[in-house]
């Protein structure tokens, strides 16, 4: 993703960056993406380009990136060993049936995997939406004081 883009898009700083961490947000959490991020930004009156923007960058990618910190955060908060989880998670897709996702013993490997990557994207969200506030408000600052910052 070009940072320039989100400067080039016409709204305030604060719906900018709050579009861009609700993309984050949804793009890190699998199974969601660049339709949350729009029914999100709509929801939390933000910015629909960069939360797009910010989906597509995350989407994916970081998800699998971010799939074993995410059992070391679930499992931490659950009391529960990581190894564990990522044992049980590996054999819970090895031998995967739909049925198998209702029953308790599932629930106990896939729980901490969600809370996990729910917090991580939570931070991650908020994170980047205070770095993409502080950048597009510095921007907009030596703009008006005549700095060129276009390259």
């Amino acid at each position: 993703m070009k940072l320039n883009k989100l400067f080039k898009i016409k709204d305030t700083p604060q719906r900018i960056a709050r579009g861009l961490a609700l993309g984050v947000f949804s793009g890190i959490i699998p199974g969601s993406g660049p339709l949350v991020a729009l029914f999100l930004a709509l929801v939390f009156k933000a910015n629909k380009i960069s939360a797009l923007l910010g989906s597509l960058a995350t989407n994916t990618w970081l998800s699998i990136a971010t799939f074993f910190l995410s059992i070391k955060i679930g499992a931490g908060i659950m009391n529960i060993g990581w190894q564990e989880v990522k044992q049980g998670w590996f054999e819970f897709l090895s031998r995967f049936r739909w049925v198998d996702l209702f029953k308790f013993s599932v629930l106990k490997i896939i729980l901490p995997v969600l809370l996990g990557y729910f917090i991580l994207a939570l931070f991650l969200g908020v994170l980047s939406y205070f770095i993409t506030l502080l950048i597009l408000n510095w921007r907009k600052d030596a703009n008006k004081t005549g700095i060129n910052l276009s390259r």
